[in-house]
């Protein structure tokens, strides 16, 4: 063991060897933020365009989704009135790009199980159970594509097209 003579301490003001061995631009801390922030910001860049292509398709969902909802509803108050649904749902989603509606109207048992006849009668089927009614509807379905802003030369496996669906039946 050594005694305290043998122990270097250094004293206040004075620098150790190893720190002597770097020059002084390599010791100091300043621009230590800026190249932080270099490596932090594209990837944030990154998030924020993503973020912004993610929102776009999730809006352009919902509005094909009420385009639907809104030429089921025109069709339940003009009965057979086809091509004026699929033109309401058209026109209620102007803003979405190559939008297309498909109206259908039919008849079902009143507790949702489809009856075997192609033409809508009054009285109900025997399919339907239980002495159930027979109930008419309209049906709307509407589909659009959704080209992503930054797809696969931004972000690999992200696909070029998203198809976006919507649909709505309503009983009369």
């Amino acid at each position: 063991m050594k005694n305290r003579a043998q122990i270097e301490i250094p004293l206040p003001g004075r620098r150790c060897r190893a720190r002597r061995l770097w020059p002084a631009w390599a010791r100091s801390d300043r621009g230590t933020s800026l190249a932080e922030m270099s490596v932090i910001l594209p990837v944030l860049g990154l998030l924020l365009l993503g973020l912004i292509d993610f929102g776009q398709a999730y809006y352009l969902t919902v509005e094909v989704q009420n385009a639907a909802e809104a030429g089921a509803l025109y069709g339940t108050q003009n009965q057979g009135d086809i091509a004026g649904m699929q033109t309401v749902a058209t026109n209620d989603a102007a803003n979405v790009p190559g939008i297309s509606a498909a109206a259908t109207v039919g008849c079902e048992c009143d507790d949702g199980s489809v009856a075997p006849q192609s033409p809508c009668s009054t009285t109900a089927p025997p399919s339907c159970t239980k002495g159930g009614i027979l109930v008419n509807y309209v049906q709307v379905n509407t589909t659009a594509t959704y080209n992503t802003l930054f797809h696969s030369w931004l972000i690999p496996g992200l696909p070029a097209t998203i198809a976006l669906k919507g649909s709505a039946k309503l009983r009369q």
